[in-house]
């Protein structure tokens, strides 16, 4: 069996959720079979391991559980961004444009010093709204960004497009909804 299909069978694909036409690709199921979530940080592990980087920065919520363990064997600082008003020091914010609106994402000021080599990591890239903000965030900071990892890509949203030339590897891609 290939790698990758021992994950997309790890993970429950939820019909209509949130909302009608949306299938909602459900990570717990995976994250609960330590067989599975063990290969989901190994391949992201082997992926990075050869490189420098000074810190891991993910994307609220379920982007920490991974970003947290990569950080950790990478011998990396971890870097947490948050909705507004959740980090409790001075914060950078970055606004980002949804379907229907904006939203904003937000990282403590002192998080990342000028020149620090940074992994963005998130569970999921779908149209690549958020995970570019938080590309702008770090890179207000000072930040280098070596690299974007995803456990999983919706790759029929075009995240990847509005990511611009940043190196993006993701471990699962789904070509359709």
């Amino acid at each position: 069996m290939a790698m990758n299909e021992e994950l997309i069978r790890a993970i429950r694909s939820v019909p209509n959720f949130p909302k009608q036409g949306i299938v909602f690709r459900d990570i717990t199921t995976l994250l609960k079979d330590r067989s599975a979530f063990a290969r989901a940080a190994d391949i992201l592990y082997e992926h990075y391991r050869n490189e420098r980087i000074d810190k891991v920065v993910s994307v609220e919520s379920r982007g920490y559980i991974l970003g947290a363990v990569l950080a950790y064997r990478l011998n990396a600082g971890f870097v947490p961004i948050r909705k507004p008003g959740k980090l409790p020091a001075e914060t950078l914010r970055e606004e980002y444009t949804l379907e229907y609106g904006k939203d904003a994402v937000e990282m403590h000021v002192d998080a990342i010093r000028r020149g620090e080599r940074i992994l963005l990591h998130d569970d999921l890239l779908a149209t690549g709204g958020t995970i570019h903000a938080a590309c702008r965030l770090v890179e207000r900071a000072g930040g280098i960004i070596s690299s974007l990892s995803f456990l999983i890509e919706l790759s029929f949203l075009n995240g990847r497009r509005q990511l611009g030339n940043y190196d993006v590897f993701s471990i699962i891609r789904y070509d359709s909804e």
